[in-house]
């Protein structure tokens, strides 16, 4: 297991990210898409991989999105 360090933002159609909800947490996972599929509400619509960062984004195609940033 891995341990990261997990920001996640919620936003909403009208405020984008500047008024997006954020929450960081301590995680333990060996996969963070797998940590993401588990407890994300909305189905995920990009991965991407920046070196010591992986983001996860998901969304419902309506506006509404989370970005999931693992930092290890």
């Amino acid at each position: 297991m891995h341990e990261y360090e997990l920001c996640i933002e919620a936003m909403t159609p009208c405020g984008g990210s500047k008024y997006a909800r954020r929450e960081i947490l301590e995680v333990e996972t060996d996969s963070p898409v797998e940590y993401v599929k588990g407890n994300a509400q909305f189905p995920i619509m990009d991965v991407a991989d920046a070196g010591d960062m992986i983001i996860i984004t998901t969304g419902d195609g309506h506006g509404y999105v989370t970005r999931y940033t693992f930092t290890r």
